[in-house]
């Protein structure tokens, strides 16, 4: 407990931030190590500024015992970098959380075929229930559902899992002991049951607009994959995707109507490179074979309130017409230790060393206009952050390099082409 409280005292430091918190404990070695940093010390790190050198000589653990304290009256663990059931999955993520909040079983992810499901919160029928019939499937096969728990198709593709008899993980935006939203309470009860509910903030935390992007790494960061069920073009489930693109894990999505607004981001992501997908054996298939300990080779059946065929009907175009020609488990076409079928990757750039020395608003713009200019109000509406916040982040991204005003109040990444 008494180490604990350190790594809980550092992931509070509101000035580090979750990329300095990091840094600062392999500079310092543990956080109680930086904790009793002398400032000879502290002035040597040239990564700390002089705020949060100041911040960390304040040397205050009361914020950390409180927060231990509500996370023993909550039920809530605490899961540190150090810990041997940390994912080195999510280790090895830029800016990985230093502490995680749990509530429920931690899976071991390193051995799971998860993949992170996002969408529209204000998904269309055919969004949820595209996500209810691919997750229900994928779940089924032995795949591990991660989403947000957000309305539309986060809490579609929750809900299936737990329909499938399957853990499902929540990974929130506010405290994990806050059902967000209230409507969700029921699911973020069944998950924390059945499943994980996890949250780098500690308990208490409200569901501020800006925890969002910033949650949207540890989506992305803990499976090999995401899925984007349906997508608006200012979806912040399209910044998921360019997480997803930079932490190296494949990027899936579901076609949409080429007229409807609630496909664009989707439709643009198959255009850059993602996998389409229209059932459940396009994302079986690849990964059956380098998981076939996890990925049962067999389709159950779907229960009563779902359609029999796992296909979304109209994503061909033709409604109402399923195509069942990948609806088998893949590991009965795919012979075990065949290699993954090759396919061009999203041409997004590798972010990893333009988010360097970026404090969390600026990353959070520059993830927002990766791979598209972006208006800035569509910055605002993607980032959830304030328009004064978004508009200083940009001046700082101009003045280092790594974005490039448009005309009209566009700006899109640095060197990328419209």
């Amino acid at each position: 407990m008494a180490a604990l409280k350190y790594w809980v005292w550092l992931s509070s430091l509101r000035l580090l931030g979750a990329a300095g918190a990091f840094a600062a404990a392999e500079r310092f070695g543990t956080p109680e190590n930086l904790f009793f940093a002398d400032e000879e010390a502290l002035r040597a790190a040239p990564e700390l500024s002089e705020p949060q050198r100041a911040e960390i000589l304040r040397r205050d653990l009361d914020p950390a015992e409180r927060i231990l304290e509500q996370c023993s009256l909550a039920g809530l663990r605490v899961l540190t970098w150090q810990d041997a059931d940390y994912p080195e999955r999510l280790k090895n993520i830029y800016a990985p959380p230093c502490t995680l909040y749990l509530k429920g079983r931690l899976p071991v992810f390193d051995e799971e075929a998860a993949l992170t499901v996002v969408g529209s919160r204000r998904a269309t029928p055919y969004g949820v229930q595209a996500a209810e019939r691919l997750s229900y499937a994928l779940a089924r096969a032995g795949m591990l559902i991660v989403s947000g728990l957000a309305r539309g198709v986060d809490a579609a593709a929750h809900r299936a899992a737990l329909r499938a008899g399957a853990p499902t993980v929540a990974v929130m935006g506010c405290g994990a002991d806050m059902p967000y939203p209230a409507e969700n309470k029921a699911l973020y009860e069944d998950i924390a049951a059945a499943g994980t509910v996890m949250s780098e903030y500690p308990p208490g935390t409200p569901p501020l607009a800006a925890h969002f992007p910033a949650r949207n790494r540890i989506l992305s960061g803990l499976s090999l994959g995401v899925l984007v069920v349906e997508a608006p073009a200012r979806s912040g489930a399209l910044i998921t995707a360019v997480h997803a693109t930079e932490q190296g894990r494949d990027v899936f999505a579901v076609p949409g109507n080429i007229d409807a607004p609630e496909s664009l981001g989707c439709n643009r992501l198959i255009r850059e490179g993602a996998q389409l997908v229209t059932g459940p054996g396009d994302i079986l298939e690849e990964y059956a074979a380098l998981y076939p300990h996890r990925i049962r080779p067999h389709r159950a059946a779907p229960p009563p309130d779902i359609p029999d065929s796992a296909h979304i009907p109209g994503a061909t175009g033709t409604a109402g017409t399923a195509n069942t020609a990948n609806t088998e488990a893949p590991a009965e076409t795919a012979p075990a230790g065949r290699a993954r079928r090759a396919r061009p990757a999203p041409q997004v750039t590798d972010l990893g060393p333009l988010l360097t020395d970026l404090d969390e608003d600026a990353r959070a713009v520059l993830l927002a206009v990766a791979g598209a200019p972006r208006h800035v109000d569509e910055i605002v509406e993607v980032t959830g952050l304030p328009a004064a916040r978004v508009l200083r982040a940009l001046t700082v991204l101009e003045l280092r390099g790594r974005a490039d005003p448009l005309p009209g109040k566009r700006f899109r990444l640095a060197g990328e082409q419209e």
